[in-house]
């Protein structure tokens, strides 16, 4: 077990990796913990792979994990979350661009009592380029979650490791990490960090990466919407079942009692009555049911926390 986990994506950073290295190592050394940092190769196609090898090959502190494709930035956080032996997790890019001089910054307000601490990157050194999709994605996250913070895109970050291991993710998730661990009930701070600007190679990020957060946003707000409170997504699909079941009904009396009473009507009235009857019984049991097991789920949940101790800052 370590004090630290540092976790950095890579691809296609070759030019930085020296710099980077020697920036985490200087920054690591004066906060005086035992630590590691997990270099994760996202499937780099230039000499990323072999400059890895060499600075773990000087310093056992550093290990490399290499994907055989490029698979993205959330794919390559959640390979180190899986393999980090740290009680708290640190991440940043790999390209320069975040500063480790904030790690102190960063454990400090950690030890304050919170769970997760994201940088924001207030004096942000890119282009407008990438600025302007920043600001819609974090609006849009906002407006959809109800967790409102400056900067959801700054890799920079600090966790507990009882909650990031808590984690899964998939797609762009990585941006959603401290809104769903919010909305989870962990404590999360907003801090301001330093920004730099760019030296080697160019951005992978534009504006197309806006559809895909819109995308991977709605399937996590419905996610988190149904984990949460399964009985609310059962009844939502139950109330228009019940109301068609009224109509029904109150169209198989009017036909029997009224217009038709002595005449033969067809059994198409208290036919769909029986099934919208059906299935609205159907859906609200099943509501019942989920609502039980996300229950227990949460009890079992908080008698592991309690036990391991996760609950204290």
């Amino acid at each position: 077990m370590k004090d630290l986990s540092i976790v950095i994506p890579l691809y296609n950073e070759e030019e930085s990796v020296d710099a980077l290295c020697e920036e985490v190592r200087a920054a690591a050394d004066r906060l005086n913990l035992d630590y590691e940092a997990l270099l994760v190769d996202d499937g780099s196609t230039d000499r990323t792979p072999e400059k890895l090898r060499q600075v773990c090959g000087r310093d056992p502190r550093f290990r490399a994990l290499r994907f055989r494709r490029n698979y993205g930035q959330t794919a390559a956080l959640q390979a180190g979350f899986d393999q980090a032996r740290g009680k708290v997790v640190i991440t940043l890019d790999g390209d320069l661009q975040n500063d480790p001089a904030d790690f102190g910054l960063l454990l400090r307000t950690l030890d304050e009592g919170y769970d997760v601490v994201c940088g924001w990157r207030r004096d942000r050194q890119d282009s407008l380029s990438r600025r302007v999709p920043s600001v819609a994605a974090n609006w849009l996250i906002g407006a959809l979650t109800g967790i409102r913070l400056h900067d959801n895109g700054c890799t920079l970050k600090a966790y507990r490791a009882g909650v990031v291991k808590r984690a899964r993710l998939y797609a762009e998730m990585h941006r959603f990490m401290a809104p769903m661990m919010s909305l989870s009930g962990s404590r999360c701070k907003e801090v301001v960090v330093n920004h730099r600007a760019r030296r080697f190679g160019r951005s992978k990020y534009g504006f197309s990466r806006i559809w895909k957060v819109a995308l991977d946003l709605l399937a996590v707000r419905m996610l988190l919407g149904f984990t949460t409170r399964p009985a609310k997504w059962f009844a939502v699909m139950a109330v228009p079942f019940f109301f068609a079941m009224m109509l029904a009904l109150a169209a198989s009396v009017y036909v029997h009692f009224g217009v038709a009473a002595d005449e033969k009507y067809p059994l198409v009235f208290p036919a769909v009555t029986i099934l919208c009857a059906f299935a609205f019984a159907h859906l609200t049991i099943v509501g019942v049911f989920s609502e039980l097991v996300v229950r227990m789920g949460d009890f079992k949940e908080t008698e592991a926390a309690l036990a391991s101790g996760d609950h204290l800052p």
